[in-house]
């Protein structure tokens, strides 16, 4: 039929909608309500936003009003876009998500293998191109092998459980990402939470954990939410000291921190130090899903017995593959995207600090402005969208209560033209509403 939507009926199904109501209610009323705004565009620099507000931004389209963007390392790459909303809030750090060569590998892979596998990888989910992809992984991150899942968070569900037993210990960064804590409480592990980047705290943790078979210090490479850069050398020097692996996510990092965008192991100079990586295709690779890990090969070989999301998930589909597998290719040609989010990193961050506001973190395109307090966060955020610049705000329970913040995300194809804009409507807003004298 095509009737309307149907309730469910009973006292239990009224009492659970009274109750969601409620609750959801108690979030408007706190000022953390998140809601979604819809793009009627491709992902990039620019957008067109559904209902209006911005304009299109297919590369390669202009017309009246567009204006070119400047070069960049890749060719045939956002050659001109009509101005309109410039996106701030991306984790499209390399521009990638709407490159053309990057398109055109994703056609070509749903053309010749499929829209998808109808399948797990190890009942016939498992083409070439998955296993290719993998390899190229593994020689990226110059590992011994990787294994692909439907996203990092996949990934990070998957480790530890098939790694650790009740024999073992884990070490957490108190602010890791919600999949790495998720993933750890899935495993039967020894767990030790250690405070943000204290490496003192983090000795001390090691040292009670001596009494267990296998300890395992885990930590984002870079904190997503307040754009710093884990300790690594000094977490690798402190897991040696006391016979320990070291883990890390590396989704904020792999494809533009280091020299060759290898991420922060080779940023710190610890590529031979760091034993698991696990790392997205869905940010700076592509942007469109999909995640790994790679590390030792008898490792990679146990995930894919025992990991449970690898598994039961259906296969990476074909489209992603390809545009991953590109991706990484013309990263592996040129380091020239990867060295220059440098210079436009910094020129936001240091007009900001000028302008009077505090950025948290320290050299990473994720440039966290600190607010404090929520609804300043989402009123700031509103304004900016007026002002043609699309960021976000963020806010419990994303962030810690109190530490509320309008996150910040500088991508490869922005022009300096669109970072000063953002800098501008920034001082506006911020005196507008208080925060800035």
């Amino acid at each position: 039929g095509t009737g309307g939507p149907r309730a469910a009926s009973g006292a239990a199904a009224a009492q659970l909608r009274q109750r969601l109501e409620s609750e959801l209610e108690d979030i408007r009323g706190a000022g953390t309500w998140k809601s979604e705004r819809v793009i009627a565009s491709r992902q990039g620099p620019h957008l067109r936003l559904a209902g209006g507000g911005g304009g299109a931004c297919e590369a390669g389209g202009g017309g009246e009003g567009s204006r070119s963007l400047p070069q960049v390392p890749f060719p045939c790459f956002y050659l001109s876009v009509p101005a309109g909303i410039i996106n701030f809030c991306a984790n499209n750090y390399l521009g990638l998500s709407s490159h053309p060569e990057v398109i055109r590998a994703a056609v070509e892979a749903l053309e010749k293998f499929g829209a998808g596998l109808s399948s797990v990888r190890f009942i016939c989910g498992t083409q070439s191109i998955h296993k290719d992809l993998e390899e190229k992984i593994a020689r990226f991150h110059q590992r011994e092998d990787a294994i692909l899942y439907a996203s990092c968070f996949d990934a990070n569900a998957g480790i530890f459980e098939a790694l650790l037993t009740p024999e073992d210990a884990v070490l957490s960064d108190e602010l890791n990402h919600a999949s790495i804590i998720d993933g750890i409480r899935l495993c039967k592990a020894n767990k030790y939470r250690y405070k943000h980047m204290d490496m003192h705290d983090l000795e001390t943790k090691l040292q009670e954990a001596q009494k267990h078979r296998l300890r395992l210090v885990a930590t984002d490479g870079a904190f997503s939410m307040d754009g710093d850069i884990a300790p690594l050398r000094e977490i690798c020097q402190l897991a040696q000291k006391y016979d320990a692996l070291v883990f890390i996510d590396e989704c904020h990092a792999t494809g533009f921190l280091g020299p060759n965008g290898r991420g922060t192991d080779e940023l710190l100079g610890v590529m031979d130090k760091v034993t698991i990586i696990n790392s997205t295709l869905g940010k700076a690779l592509g942007g469109a899903a999909g995640g790994y890990t790679t590390g030792p090969k008898p490792l990679i070989d146990l995930l894919r017995q025992r990991s449970r999301p690898y598994l039961f998930s259906n296969s990476l589909p074909p489209a992603v593959v390809g545009c991953a597998s590109k991706a990484l290719d013309l990263l592996m040609e040129s380091n020239a995207i990867a060295q220059s989010m440098a210079a436009k990193t910094q020129r936001f961050r240091s007009k900001m600090t000028a302008a009077g506001f505090t950025i948290s973190g320290k050299d990473h395109p994720i440039c966290p402005v600190m607010l404090g307090d929520a609804r300043l966060a989402s009123v700031m955020a509103e304004d900016m969208l007026k002002r043609g610049i699309y960021v976000i705000g963020f806010s419990y329970p994303v962030v810690p209560k109190g530490k509320a913040r309008i996150r910040v995300q500088i991508s490869a194809v922005h022009s300096d033209e669109d970072i000063d804009r953002c800098v501008e409507a920034f001082t506006e807003v911020g005196r507008k509403h208080g925060a800035l004298p």
